[in-house]
């Protein structure tokens, strides 16, 4: 709607996941080498933790896309809170797909991840299973199960890598989980942007848009990390609302009233 306005090839906000607009920040690049380091020497858990908004999908994604073609299949699943049965017959499916396994049971689900994990160790492959919102699992038996899952194995090894993505409270909740806790390889927490990172976050996002001028003014990016705290999602909420509302009412750049005025009208709504 506003992209001919701004001079934009695409709208540089939108909130689902594109490699084209990743950030590769401080902590981000940091979490996505571990991450990277889990997978390819096949440890057979590691562990993204972060605040709802600073980008745990996004990551996963380009990680996903980083991956050499011999860490495969790769899954992810985005709705954990599965029985036991249901959660291993639904990553049995993935993994393996071809066969009706909706209503499998536990043995046989179990029977047909070893088998094919097997071979596909055998074939050269190592197997990636990304659980997300892995925290939901703290109050069922999730978390055994996937303690479990790690005892599949080749020649000794793990035979697949398990990412637990979830906000900070996994991590405190399995520090009461000692047997799952100490067989992951590796921990990551990913904060909020600094305020030069959310200035560079939203220049980055405007200029794989295309934007050839400046849109936000400097005190506008300033107000926005004080609005947002560096919170990715709602820099762009807020920045995709900004420059709606620019476009409507024909202003020439984004300036910080403009900015703060969209925040207190349409993103802080008060109950009457």
């Amino acid at each position: 709607m506003y992209e001919a306005y701004w001079r934009l090839q695409s709208k540089p906000f939108e909130p689902h996941v594109d490699a084209r607009t990743y950030y590769p920040s401080e902590v981000h690049q940091g979490a996505m080498l571990k991450l990277r380091y889990a997978i390819e020497n096949q440890r057979g858990a590691a562990l993204l933790a972060g605040a709802p908004g600073t980008g745990k999908s996004m990551l996963i994604h380009c990680l996903r896309r980083q991956l050499p073609e011999t860490f495969s299949p790769f899954v992810h699943l985005v709705f954990p809170q599965l029985s036991q049965r249901e959660m291993l017959a639904y990553l049995a499916a993935e993994l393996d797909p071809g066969h009706e396994s909706a209503t499998a049971s536990v043995d046989a689900s179990v029977r047909r991840l070893q088998h094919f994990l097997a071979q596909n160790a055998t074939q050269g492959r190592h197997a990636v299973i990304a659980i997300d919102e892995a925290h939901l699992l703290l109050d069922s038996n999730g978390l055994e199960t996937v303690r479990l899952m790690l005892n599949f194995d080749r020649a000794g090894r793990p035979a697949l890598t398990l990412l637990l993505l979830g906000t900070p409270a996994l991590l405190t909740g399995l520090e009461r989980m000692p047997a799952l806790d100490q067989r992951l390889g590796v921990k990551c927490l990913l904060r909020p942007l600094t305020i030069d990172e959310t200035i560079s976050y939203v220049n980055h996002r405007l200029t794989a848009a295309g934007a050839k001028q400046e849109i936000f003014t400097s005190d506008a990016l300033q107000s926005l990390y004080q609005l947002t705290l560096g919170n990715p999602r709602l820099i762009n909420r807020l920045c995709d609302l900004a420059l709606l509302i620019g476009y409507a009412e024909e202003q020439p750049s984004i300036g910080q009233t403009q900015l703060e005025a969209v925040s207190n009208e349409l993103v802080t709504v008060q109950p009457e």
